[in-house]
Formats: C-alpha cells, structure tokens, sequence
C-alpha cells in the first residue's frame, strides 16, 4: 500500500486554508491536514468538503486547537474542543484527530486525559494520536510543560502522532522513538530541526533529524499511516515557499519507497 503524503494547512501559515489546498493541489499532495485555528474555514465542514472536492484532495485528519496559540478556538473547554475536532473529522471523512497532551496547569484535564482519549476513541471510531512535544528549555533552565507527559512512548495511547521537529527540540532519538510505538504510530508529522529550544519545523534535509530513515522505516513495515508535511514558511515570500514544499514533498516520496523484500506488520 501506498503511503500517502498530506499537506498540513499549518505549513502556509498565516495564508488560510483555501491556499493550502490550492497549494497542495497544485505541487501534487495526496490529501490535507487542517489544523483548527482562527480561520472560520478550518471550522465549517461543508466549506472544507468543497475545498476538498474542488481540488480532489481527501482531508486525512484534523489538528484539535490544542496549541498555545490556539487555546480560545471552540472556546476554553478542553474537551470540547477535542470532541468537535472529532465531529468535524467525521463530517469531512478524516480518520485521525491529532492533540497535544495537557500543559501542566490544566490540571483537572490532565488528570483525566488518558482514559478520555480512550473513551472518545471507543465511542467515535476516529484515532485520537496524541502528538509527542518536547519540555520548555532557556539556557539555564528546564521546564515539563505538558501531563502526564511529552513523550508518549511510555504513555498507554493506542495512537501517536510523531512529530519530528519536536523530536530535535527535545533532544529524543526519532527512529527509535517510531520503532518503540511499532503499530501504535498512526501518524507522522514530517518536518526536521536542529535541536534549537524552540520549535522549528523545517524542511526535511535541513535539519539533524534522521528524516529519510524514519520514512524508510515505515515504507519497509508495512505502515499504514499517512505522513504529514508540516513545516514553516511563514519567514520566506511565496516563491520560496512553493520550493521549500516541492522539496519536502520531493523528499518524502523519495525516501518511501520501500525496499524490495521489506516485511509487513
């Protein structure tokens, strides 16, 4: 099978939704990611399935409004943000929902996060893959930002999403990391860094990530997950941007090719 390689809406920040798609469309993505946001387009299902349809490209997931930046999107209850990030990936045809776990001060939501995500994933059918994050460093100091904690590895999630800037953020070992959650990696979020404290989601190649052998690792199991560009280009014109996503997309296709004889899961 054929692992396809979506477009995060993410990655044309701040352009809305309907150049994402029109992007993606156009540079020959296989599907969209929507991540929630303040674009009323990333909330209304029936203007996505049109985006969808008009440009031929399945939405694959939806990224619940679970990030700093994004914490009054569907307002401030937690969970009500997630289970309408689950409703909208019902009505656009999405089989994932991706979410950060709890910050820490979100206390009473951490506390019941694991058994939340279980219920909601039981009841909806939709995979709930909580994100893997990274803890919150200055030069002298360290922070464990998120409950139960950053890293899922350890975490009883029957679905993770990967994301490999966060990986170089947090100093984890990425390849290592997609081989410990074998069938419970549900989704990859592509991107590298450099290991920098904050989070940079570059383009795959540009990094210290070990980017093509994650991707040569799922190609040769038998995944059945999709990967998801999700990378920054809000510092560079659109020009450059056009490129930067042709070669993340160049790259991915590239390395998953899977190698002859590869065994399946």
């Amino acid at each position: 099978m054929t692992i396809r390689v979506g477009l995060s809406t993410a990655s044309l920040y701040p352009d809305n939704a309907a150049t994402a798609f029109a992007t993606a469309a156009r540079l020959g993505y296989d599907a969209i990611e929507v991540m929630v946001w303040t674009d009323p387009v990333t909330r209304e299902a029936g203007a996505l399935r049109a985006l969808s349809e008009l440009h031929g490209l399945p939405i694959v997931s939806v990224h619940a409004p679970t990030l700093l930046l994004t914490q009054r999107v569907w307002g401030t209850d937690r969970w009500g943000k997630v289970d309408r990030s689950i409703d909208l990936a019902l009505e656009v045809g999405a089989g994932t929902v991706v979410l950060h776990p709890p910050f820490r001060w979100q206390r009473e939501y951490a506390a019941g996060f694991v058994d939340g995500v279980a219920l909601r994933e039981q009841e909806s059918g939709i995979r709930l893959a909580v994100e893997n994050m990274y803890p919150w460093r200055t030069a002298r100091r360290e922070v464990m930002a998120y409950l139960p904690h950053w890293d899922p590895v350890g975490q009883p999630y029957a679905n993770v999403t990967l994301d490999l800037s966060h990986t170089a953020t947090a100093g984890s070992d990425a390849l290592a990391m997609a081989q410990a959650l074998g069938d419970r990696l549900a989704h990859l979020h592509l991107a590298d860094g450099l290991g920098s404290f904050l989070d940079e989601h570059l383009v795959p190649g540009r990094g210290g990530q070990p980017c093509a052998a994650v991707l040569e690792h799922v190609a040769d199991s038998g995944w059945q997950g999709d990967v998801v560009v999700e990378v920054s280009t809000r510092k560079v014109g659109r020009e450059q941007r056009e490129v930067d996503l042709a070669e993340a997309l160049a790259f991915a296709r590239l390395a998953l090719v899977p190698t002859r004889g590869a065994s399946r899961i």
